[in-house]
């Protein structure tokens, strides 16, 4: 009698511990915030600089991301026309992370350097972020080309694409042309 009472309060504990267990994922960090700025600079990233957000570009970052951006001021990374960025942007549930250097009001490069969701992973592959490559803001705060989407990854196809728009606009914002 105590066996089959044991076995009957055993099975759901196991079923919501596998479930918690698939839930509670781990980030997985392909590249670190200081590792890609050192890569960015030539091992020699210039100090941080703050960009604030002044309510005029807050209503332009939520209209690019959809929302509210939750800071105030943002930090980024400058030499001569080249800044990099490092921004956050939720997929489907979790934030990624992702590098973005602009150069001349182009995309230079992205990287995803943290990926924290279930699935959709392969944004971080160069096969995907080579796209964003020379990218330009247009007028409208659209990308001028379209990014392919990845079956499976459209939520996180699309934050990325959020970001790079964020970042061209920072980019002109810090330049002076907000």
């Amino acid at each position: 009698m105590v066996k089959s009472t044991t076995r009957r309060c055993l099975f759901p504990m196991a079923v919501i511990l596998f479930f918690a267990a698939a839930h509670a994922r781990a980030a997985d960090v392909y590249q670190s915030p200081d590792a890609f700025l050192t890569e960015t600079f030539a091992g020699q990233p210039p100090a941080p600089k703050t960009l604030w957000l002044t309510e005029a570009m807050q209503e332009r970052v939520a209209g690019i991301l959809g929302h509210k951006y939750p800071a105030m001021r943002l930090r980024y990374w400058e030499h001569e026309k080249r800044s990099a960025w490092i921004l956050e942007e939720i997929g489907k549930e979790e934030p990624i992370t992702a590098g973005i250097v602009v150069d001349s009001g182009k995309i230079e490069r992205m990287r995803v350097l943290i990926f924290r969701e279930s699935r959709g992973d392969e944004v971080r592959y160069p096969f995907f972020t080579r796209q964003f490559e020379g990218a330009e803001l247009k007028p409208d705060m659209r990308l001028d080309r379209h990014i392919d989407a990845i079956s499976g990854a459209t939520l996180s196809v699309r934050a990325l694409e959020r970001l790079a728009r964020l970042a061209l606009y920072l980019d002109g914002a810090a330049r002076g042309s907000p």
